[in-house]
């Protein structure tokens, strides 16, 4: 075969081809070149006569998300079979996010009669996923206990890794990856990096900082871990002292601490720390471009997303999604639509997930019209597509356009997710179809297989609370398969209070005491309800136990979008910057009200 090469042609052989491909094929991804190979594989029968070749094809399928055609692959190569096929399979099942099939793997793997290596587990540990991973963690402990495999020095931290996550953030994985931790006789950096990214992942940030301060040697990973949690913790004075020290910073470590200047709301400082980074990548803008879009400063936005463009750099469709995800947050319409603007002259037009963040942003921020005129121009539209428009006109109170699109929508043959039926259940409640709803939450399991989830049963609750159906709302409650959160007792209260149920009104707000004793709004509405029911020693108990939390309910606040910016109003504000101004327009619009004879209420 004639190949081009600089200058010349140079004829290749087909074997000697073949040959190459296959030493890359493990790392090839393009479906279509991979089923190439695979045709000249099956040709030259080197799926029999080379015992390399089948786990690359495991591998390469794997990573073109084709898990099925890896599988195929495992179950056409005869036995006896090696271990490093298994392991190829198992990784490919965790890869593709199959758990239960990779534990079916290992389980095949031991009545095969094949004998797991110290690889075995390491790729298995990565399947324990949900409830039961902890159980399913401690279970390939006992095997690997039993099998010695614990001297390789990534075994155990590949379980201290397992066990912080298996524990889904909770003390109880992460002291069991301690445990793990303790017993090595031989640690390097990773097994330490590991233990503190458990700690910060349950929120032990004082565990983390006394493991980080004993460490015999750091690299930039334990700095930028220690430096992550105390972000994500929001103690910003820890974080940048942490910053302060670090003997070398890279784009993570920039990129984290202004992230945590962003969350905070502290802008002038985000933007201090993003003027100085020495390197920026996509990552920084679009965090420095979602921090302004939160806080509606929309000009900043703008004339900071110009000024990329200056820089030569092309936003990306996922600069683009955070961005209008946090105009959407923050109702910040007029940047969305000069996005949108940029949007139509670049190919993001065509990008599905673009236009899905343009349909929610429009949504959210009360322009239904347009959210519906670009989930029409949608060229392929996906569920989030359809979940973004049908949640847009359930929440918009449109409740018989939501239910007609998402009819549409099966008869298009495309199937629900728990998305789609939550905003299915917000369309009844508008609507007040509690027959309707009782019928998609009764089916929901047995027609699409989502089996309803917590909030699902809030939108339940909202729906029969609404109609007045107390009773049968808190029946549900005590029914359910999940332990009733604050949203869930909030929705209960919030009918009561409406319907003048005081016996259940007391219930719901005993129980948000519970979860959140020291919010002093929970007290305030059960002192309107008392009040409302005349009930005035209730209301005055409830008042004084609110004083005794010694904190205040949350003030309501108004926002307004003028000039590209966001402004919020609370009750006798005074922080605005033009407040003085604003307070004396005011006092000229009560005197002019007087005037005219009418009188201010109070």
């Amino acid at each position: 075969m004639l190949v081009r090469t600089p200058g010349k042609w140079t004829w290749i052989s087909p074997r000697r081809q073949l040959e190459s491909h296959l030493f890359q094929l493990h790392k090839q991804s393009n479906l279509s070149q991979i089923k190439e190979i695979h045709a000249q594989i099956l040709k030259a029968h080197l799926h029999l006569l080379d015992p390399s070749v089948p786990p690359k094809l495991i591998s390469a399928y794997s990573l073109s998300l084709r898990p099925s055609l890896s599988l195929k692959v495992f179950t056409q190569t005869p036995h006896p079979k090696p271990s490093e096929l298994y392991n190829n399979l198992i990784r490919a099942c965790t890869h593709n996010s199959l758990h239960a099939l990779a534990f079916s793997v290992f389980f095949e793997m031991q009545r095969d009669g094949v004998f797991p290596d110290d690889f075995t587990y390491t790729f298995l540990l990565k399947a324990c996923h949900g409830q039961f991973a902890l159980t399913q963690v401690d279970m390939i402990n006992a095997h690997v206990v039993k099998f010695g495999f614990f001297g390789y020095i990534f075994v155990p931290n590949s379980f201290i890794d397992a066990y912080s996550k298996a524990g889904s953030g909770t003390i109880t994985g992460v002291m069991n990856a301690k445990k793990v931790f303790d017993k090595m006789l031989h640690r390097d950096v990773v097994s330490w990096n590991s233990m503190l990214a458990g700690f910060v992942r349950a929120g032990e940030m004082k565990q983390a900082r006394k493991l980080f301060d004993e460490m015999p040697e750091r690299d930039t990973v334990s700095w930028n871990t220690l430096l992550d949690g105390y972000v994500k913790t929001g103690s910003m004075d820890e974080a940048f002292h942490l910053f302060e020290k670090m003997p070398q910073r890279n784009v993570v470590s920039w990129s984290t601490i202004l992230s945590g200047y962003c969350k905070k709301g502290d802008m002038k400082m985000a933007r201090k720390v993003f003027d100085i980074m020495p390197v920026k990548n996509m990552v920084s803008w679009t965090i420095i471009l979602s921090g302004y879009a939160e806080k509606g400063l929309a000009k900043d936005a703008l004339d900071l997303f110009n000024q990329m463009k200056k820089t030569g750099l092309e936003p990306d469709s996922a600069t683009i999604v955070s961005t209008l995800m946090a105009c959407a947050e923050s109702g910040l319409l007029s940047l969305g639509e000069k996005i949108h603007d940029y949007i139509t002259r670049s190919k993001l037009r065509y990008d599905t997930k673009v236009c899905n963040a343009l349909v929610d942003m429009y949504a959210k921020c009360g322009s239904l019209d347009k959210s519906w005129q670009v989930f029409k121009g949608t060229p392929k539209r996906d569920i989030i597509s359809w979940n973004s428009i049908i949640n847009g006109f359930a929440m918009h109170g449109q409740g018989k356009k939501a239910l007609d699109l998402f009819e549409q929508m099966i008869k298009g043959g495309l199937r629900p997710d728990r998305v789609t039926l939550v905003g299915v259940l917000c369309a009844c409640t508008h609507m007040k179809l509690v027959d309707k709803a009782r019928t998609y939450f009764k089916t929901m399991e047995r027609e699409f297989g989502i089996s309803p989830q917590i909030e699902h049963y809030g939108c339940m609750i909202d729906v029969l609370g609404r109609a007045g159906l107390l009773n049968k709302a808190f029946d549900l409650i005590r029914s359910m398969p999940f332990e009733p959160n604050v949203v869930i007792w909030g929705t209960l209260l919030g009918a009561c209070r409406k319907h003048k149920n005081v016996l259940l009104a007391e219930i719901a707000a005993k129980e948000l005491i519970k979860l959140e004793p020291s919010d002093a709004g929970h007290y305030a509405v059960l002192s309107n309800i008392y009040a409302e029911a005349g009930k005035w020693d209730g209301a005055a108990k409830a008042r004084v136990d609110m004083k005794e939390t010694g904190s205040q309910k949350q003030t309501g606040s108004s926002w307004i979008e003028l000039d590209d910016d966001l402004h919020e109003f609370t009750v006798g504000d005074t922080t605005h910057p033009d407040s003085d101004r604003i307070w004396g327009m005011l006092d000229r619009v009560g005197l002019h009200l007087k005037q005219v004879g009418y009188a201010l209420q109070r």
